[in-house]
This record gives C-alpha cells, sequence and structure tokens, in this order.
C-alpha cells in the first residue's frame, strides 16, 4: 500500500483544502496517511515553512502549495487498485 506524508502546520488554509483533496482521494484509493505539524520540528519548519502543504508519496515529494485531485487522483491510482 502507499504512504502518503502530508507536511502543514496549523492555521493554514491551503493545507485545509489540501487535505480536504487528499482525504476526498483516499476515500476511493486507499493509501497510509500521515499527516506531520511542521512546527513540531524546528528542521521540517524551516525547510517547509514556505512551501506548505507538501505531499511526499512513498518517500518522493509531489505536490507543493496546491493538490489538483485529478493529478494526486494519477499518482495513486497507477500505485493502488480503486477501493470498492
Amino acid at each position: 500500500m502507499s504512504r502518503l506524508t502530508f507536511y502543514g502546520r496549523p492555521g493554514c488554509h491551503l493545507c485545509e483544502t489540501a487535505l480536504e483533496t487528499v482525504l476526498r482521494v483516499q476515500a476511493r484509493y486507499p493509501f497510509e496517511l500521515e499527516i506531520v505539524d511542521i512546527e513540531s520540528d524546528d528542521r521540517l519548519l524551516t525547510r517547509y515553512l514556505e512551501r506548505i502543504p507538501v505531499l511526499v508519496l512513498d518517500g518522493q515529494e509531489r505536490f507543493a502549495f496546491f493538490v489538483p485531485e485529478a493529478d494526486l487522483i494519477d499518482a495513486i491510482a497507477n500505485l493502488t487498485p480503486p477501493a470498492g
């Protein structure tokens, strides 16, 4: 099963919108999801502060700032069969 790591922080409007997209896609194409608050680690905060949200799929950074639903589906669908 694919693993998606979502880097963001509380109060980030782009993060909230992107996470809604991620959850919609996850309902159709199951994958493991880890949500990481970049404020919990100074290194992550420095690395991602100006770029969040950042999505890493199976160890490869795939999206930053915006997560087009169709593009995320394409990335996930190539790795995971649809649910149901």
